[in-house]
């Protein structure tokens, strides 16, 4: 979620964590159109797909650069779960959850596509997330954000009972 940094003025990136599943406080969508499903077979190919589509309004370049190996071996991952949103049959956002060494779930990417932004889907794709990553039984569930991410990211994530824990300037 974090972008590239290559811009002239100091980007924030904010650290968000939750610590216990009693803590979310779920949004739920309850338009039938809108639905979320796991990504079960890897393709590196959808995943380079959906971080070009979500992250080009939003200076998501980092990985930009990959090359098709590097996207390989982070998409195809074991440690790594992809989930895909939906309205009518058209993708409509997604989330990466991804485990780390220490029995943590990083909320690793999480956007919606442009034509989908202000819908009010951003709350439910990341009440999907936070329960998606905390079955599977984590010590903790946590993301980054940064003040060239969607301006109304950080209040969904504070909104969905995620605290900051650190804020970086660079």
């Amino acid at each position: 979620m974090v972008a590239a940094m290559a811009h002239m003025e100091p980007v924030t990136i904010t650290y968000l964590e939750m610590r216990s599943p009693e803590a979310l406080r779920p949004r739920r969508c309850e338009d039938a159109h809108f639905w979320i499903k796991e990504a079960t077979v890897k393709q590196w190919e959808f995943n380079r797909f959906m971080y070009a589509l979500v992250g080009s309004g939003w200076s998501w370049t980092d990985k930009g650069a990959w090359t098709d190996a590097q996207w390989r071996e982070y998409a195809e991952s074991d440690r790594l779960r992809t989930f895909a949103a939906y309205y009518d049959g058209s993708v409509a956002g997604y989330y990466e959850l991804r485990r780390d060494d220490a029995n943590e779930i990083e909320l690793a990417i999480l956007g919606l596509a442009p034509k989908f932004i202000g819908r009010g889907y951003g709350g439910a794709l990341l009440t999907h997330g936070l329960e998606e990553a905390w079955r599977m039984g984590p010590a903790r569930v946590w993301l980054h954000t940064c003040t060239l991410d969607h301006p109304a990211a950080l209040a969904n994530y504070l909104a969905r009972g995620m605290t900051i824990y650190k804020v970086v300037t660079k």
